[in-house]
C-alpha cells in the first residue's frame, strides 16, 4: 500500500503514551483472538473502506433548479440552469458509487427532518423522509437537532416509520439521555437509539459512534424538558473507550455538531479515525466548487487533523439539502490506523441544461457535460427510478395541499417594497386601492411587515426566542386578498430560505439597517433590500449619507408591549433569513457576525409563515384563519423622508 507524506509523518509525532497504548492494545488483541473474541485474526490486516455519506437534507426530496458557471464551447464560462439535488438523485448516486467499491459504509449525519412541505404536509410528520431514507438503507443515522423539533414523541413516531422498512438502520447518539417520561426512554423504547453500533466489513469490525449537538438542540429545538444532552467530547470518549475495550480499532464518529466543532472535539479525543459530520452545512472540496458556481468551500475534502495522541483523523461533511454525496476512501493498516484518506464531494446535477431560458443545443450540451466532468465534483446523476416511485404519492399530497384554502384576507394586505408617495421609486407596485389608502406610502408594504412579525411570534413560540426579525422587502413577492391557498403562501415567500438566529449587538443592529438602506438608496441600489423588521422600529431619511439614514431606533419589549431605545452595547437575538444572514441584499454587517454567534435554525420561511397563519383567529363562516393588517405601531418604518 502506498502511504502519503501525512501518513509517514505520524509515527514521529506520537508520544510514548501512544506507543505504550499500541503495545497494550496488540497484547489485548492477541488474548481476545485466542479466546475467539473481537473479530479474531481478521482484525489484524489492512482494510480499504469507502464511506458514502450525506447530512442535513432537511426534507429536500424534490429536485430544484441551480445556476452554474460552465463552458458551453466558448472561451468564457456562462450561466447555466440545471436541475440538481433531490433524494432520488442521492439514492442513485450512492447506489452507483457503492457498486464500485468492495467495502462500503452508508452514513447519514442527521437533520433529515424539517425544511420543506414534504416534512409536515405530505402525510405524517417525517413519513416521506423515512420512506426515501429507506431507498438507500443507511448503515447508521445520527440524530440531529431538528429530529427533536416535534418533541421526543414526534421523534419516536418518525423512528417508527423508519423501522417499518427492511433496512434496519442503526439510529445513534452517544450524548442524549432521554427523560423518564420520554417516549424514547430505553425502558419504554429499547433499542430505538443507541450510543454506537458495530458493523463488519471484510471480516473486520468498525465502530460507529453517534453525537448530537447539545446546547443548540436544547436551545432551538423541542426535546422533552427532562431529556438532556451530555458534553460532546466526554460522551464520545466514553463510547470510544468502550469500543476499544472490545478490541475494535477502527472507529468513526458520526456527528451532528458542525465542522469547526468537529475539528475541536476530534483533537481532544483518543482513538477516533474518521469524523463524518453535519449541522453546519459546510461545503468542503476543491476551488472548482467556487469557479463552477456551486459555492465557496470552507476547507478541503477530507480535512486532515490529528487527535490528542497525534494520530491522523479524517474529517468530512457533505454540505446541505441533498446536493452532495460525499465519497471518502480510507486506508487502514493492520493496526487499525489510518494511513491515507482521499475523496470527492459529488455535487448531484441533471443534464437538462438551459442557457438564457432556452434548452442547450446538442453541441452546447456536449460541451457543458465535458465542462462539468472537468470540475471533478459535478456528477450528472439520473434520479433513481425506485426512489422516484416512492416519492410520487408524497408529491401528489403536497400538490393537493397547495390547493387547500388556508386563510381569508378581508382587506388587501398591500405589497410595497419601499415607502413613498406618487412618483417614488416603488409606487407602482401597489394596487390602486392600496395607494389610495396612503398607508403604504407612509410605512411600506403590509404583507412585508406581516411576514416580519410572523417570524418574531413563531420564533418566540417554537425556536428558542427572538428579540427582533428582519425581512428584506423584495423577498416578499405578492399581496394577499380574499381566500388564500397554501400555494399562495409559498408565492409570498417563494425562495425557500431557511431561518437563522444571530446574536448581534445594538451597534450591529444599527449597522444592519444602514446596510439595507445603502443597498436600496446608494449608488446602483435597488428596492429589494429595504429592511422590514419585527420588534424594531425607526425613522428613515433617505437623503442622508450612508451611516446616518436611520434614527430613533426602538426595540419592543414583548412582555409589556412598550418601546425603548436601542442599546448599542446590548446583545439582541435576531431571527433572519439565511440569505440575509450570509450577506445577501448587501447586509454586510450580518455576514461578518462570527460563527460562534450564529445558529442555523433550519426551518423554512414559508413554513414559519404558515405556522403563524394557523395560529390566527378563525372566521366564523369559513372556519379559516383571518389575516388582517397589523396595528400601525408595529410597523418598522415610523417616518420616511423620500430621496
Amino acid at each position: 500500500m502506498t502511504l502519503d507524506l501525512w501518513a509517514i509523518q505520524q509515527p514521529l509525532r506520537r508520544t510514548l503514551h501512544r506507543a505504550r497504548w499500541g503495545m497494550l492494545a496488540l497484547a489485548a488483541a492477541s488474548v481476545l483472538a485466542a479466546c475467539g473474541g473481537g473479530g479474531g485474526d481478521e482484525q489484524g490486516k489492512p482494510l480499504e473502506l469507502t464511506i458514502l455519506h450525506i447530512n442535513d437534507p432537511h426534507s429536500t426530496l424534490e429536485s430544484r433548479s441551480k445556476t452554474l458557471k460552465l463552458s458551453a464551447g466558448g472561451s468564457a464560462a456562462v450561466d447555466v440552469a440545471v436541475h440538481a439535488r433531490g433524494f432520488p438523485r442521492v439514492t442513485a448516486a450512492i447506489s452507483e458509487l457503492a457498486a464500485k467499491s468492495p467495502h462500503v459504509l452508508k452514513l447519514h449525519a442527521g437533520d433529515a427532518l424539517t425544511g420543506t412541505l414534504y416534512f409536515n404536509r405530505a402525510g405524517a410528520d417525517g413519513e416521506a423522509d423515512a420512506a426515501l431514507m429507506n431507498t438507500v438503507c443507511f448503515d447508521a443515522f445520527t440524530l440531529g437537532n431538528h429530529e427533536f423539533d416535534k418533541g421526543d414523541t414526534g421523534l419516536k413516531n418518525f423512528l417508527d416509520l423508519l423501522r417499518k422498512g427492511t433496512c434496519k438502520t442503526s439510529v445513534l447518539s452517544a450524548n442524549v439521555q432521554f427523560g423518564a417520561g420520554s417516549a424514547l426512554n430505553p425502558t419504554r423504547s429499547p433499542g430505538y437509539v443507541s450510543p454506537s453500533t458495530v458493523v463488519e466489513r471484510d471480516g473486520q469490525q468498525i465502530g460507529i459512534v453517534g453525537l448530537t449537538i447539545a446546547q443548540k438542540t436544547k436551545a432551538s429545538s423541542s426535546p422533552d424538558a427532562d431529556t438532556t444532552f451530555q458534553d460532546e467530547t466526554a460522551a464520545a470518549q466514553r463510547e470510544i473507550d468502550a469500543l476499544r475495550a472490545r478490541n475494535i480499532n477502527k472507529i468513526i464518529l458520526l456527528s451532528h455538531i458542525g465542522y469547526e466543532y468537529d475539528k475541536q472535539v476530534a483533537a481532544r479525543l483518543s482513538g477516533v479515525d474518521v469524523v463524518v459530520g453535519g449541522d453546519s452545512h459546510t461545503l468542503l472540496g476543491p476551488d472548482a466548487l467556487r469557479t463552477a458556481g456551486v459555492g465557496t468551500p470552507a476547507g478541503t475534502y477530507p480535512t486532515r487533523i490529528t487527535d490528542k495522541d497525534g494520530k491522523p483523523v479524517c474529517v468530512v461533511q457533505a454540505w446541505e439539502y441533498a446536493q452532495v454525496v460525499g465519497e471518502l476512501k480510507v486506508s487502514f493498516n493492520a493496526q487499525g490506523e489510518v494511513t491515507q484518506c482521499t475523496g470527492t464531494p459529488h455535487v448531484l446535477i441533471g443534464d437538462g441544461f438551459t442557457l438564457g431560458g432556452k434548452a442547450a443545443t446538442d453541441a452546447e450540451k456536449a460541451a457543458l457535460k465535458a465542462s462539468a466532468a472537468a470540475t471533478g465534483v459535478l456528477r450528472i446523476t439520473t434520479p433513481s427510478t425506485p426512489a422516484t416511485t416512492v416519492l410520487q404519492p408524497f408529491k401528489d399530497r403536497v400538490a393537493v395541499f397547495n390547493k387547500t384554502q388556508v386563510a381569508v384576507v378581508p382587506q388587501e394586505l398591500c405589497s410595497r417594497r419601499v415607502p413613498g408617495g406618487v412618483g417614488s421609486v416603488d409606487y407602482g407596485r401597489s394596487s390602486a386601492a392600496c395607494n389610495a389608502e396612503g398607508s403604504v406610502s407612509l410605512r411600506g408594504g403590509d404583507i412585508q411587515q406581516l411576514v416580519a412579525q410572523a417570524y418574531l411570534e413563531v420564533a418566540n413560540e417554537k425556536y428558542g426566542g427572538a428579540d427582533i426579525t428582519l425581512q428584506s422587502g423584495g423577498g416578499v413577492r405578492i399581496p394577499l386578498q380574499g381566500t388564500v391557498t397554501a400555494a399562495q403562501v409559498i408565492q409570498v415567500l417563494p425562495f425557500g430560505n431557511m431561518l437563522f438566529r444571530l446574536d448581534i449587538t445594538g451597534t450591529e443592529v444599527k449597522g444592519m439597517l444602514e446596510d439595507g438602506l445603502e443597498a436600496t438608496f446608494g449608488a446602483g441600489g435597488s428596492t429589494g433590500p429595504y429592511p422590514y423588521t419585527g420588534g424594531l422600529r425607526y425613522d428613515v431619511n433617505t437623503k442622508a449619507a450612508f451611516g446616518s439614514r436611520v434614527g430613533n431606533v426602538e426595540v419592543r419589549n414583548p412582555a409589556t408591549g412598550t418601546w425603548g431605545a436601542l442599546d448599542p452595547a446590548k446583545t439582541y437575538k435576531l431571527f433572519v433569513l439565511s440569505f440575509n444572514a450570509t450577506g445577501g441584499d448587501g447586509y454586510k454587517t450580518l455576514a461578518a457576525v462570527p460563527a460562534a454567534r450564529r445558529l442555523d435554525i433550519g426551518v423554512l420561511d414559508a413554513d414559519v409563515f404558515q405556522a403563524w397563519i394557523d395560529r390566527q383567529t378563525k372566521d366564523s363562516a369559513s372556519g379559516l384563519p383571518v389575516l388582517r393588517k397589523l396595528d400601525g405601531a408595529l410597523y418598522s418604518t415610523k417616518s420616511y423622508v423620500k430621496p
